[in-house]
């Protein structure tokens, strides 16, 4: 994982691999290991190596292309290291009106109740508007 910012007690960590959305998703008892393995997929497709780079080099870039073209998926930890919240925000260059971003908390119940604060420093961090309305898929009402 990789720290992206604190939210007062609290710290977002950018999820890196599938094995740490596999953990998240088991930890929070949802689905982020799946779109996580989804979107990995989709942007590895779209990698081209560079013409005339030899076969054992041409995967270098790979990494940087995939994470540039994938989205950010994040998880809100408190200070012992639980997760509190999941997030997929848009991947780079877009934004939340070109890309719908999700932010759940465990088992998809709403987190804005009790995390909206560091819901909205994340949202800071990134430029981004995440207003629970559009980024809370399962409210009801």
């Amino acid at each position: 994982m990789q720290y992206v910012c604190d939210a007062g007690a609290e710290t977002w960590f950018r999820l890196e691999t599938a094995a740490e959305a596999a953990l998240e998703s088991r930890a929070m008892n949802h689905a982020v290991e799946k779109y996580y393995l989804d979107m990995y997929d989709k942007a590895a497709q779209t990698y081209e190596p560079p013409k005339g780079v030899p076969v054992a080099e041409q995967n270098i870039g790979l990494k940087g292309h995939i994470q540039r073209g994938m989205p950010v998926f994040l998880t809100l930890r408190d200070g012992e290291g639980t997760s509190l919240v999941t997030a997929m925000l848009p991947p780079a260059g877009l934004t939340e009106k070109s890309f719908r971003p999700i932010v759940v908390g465990p088992a998809n119940a709403d987190p804005y109740d009790r995390h909206s604060a560091a819901i909205t420093v994340l949202a800071k961090h990134y430029g981004l508007t995440l207003d629970p309305i559009r980024c809370y898929p399962y409210r009801r009402g």
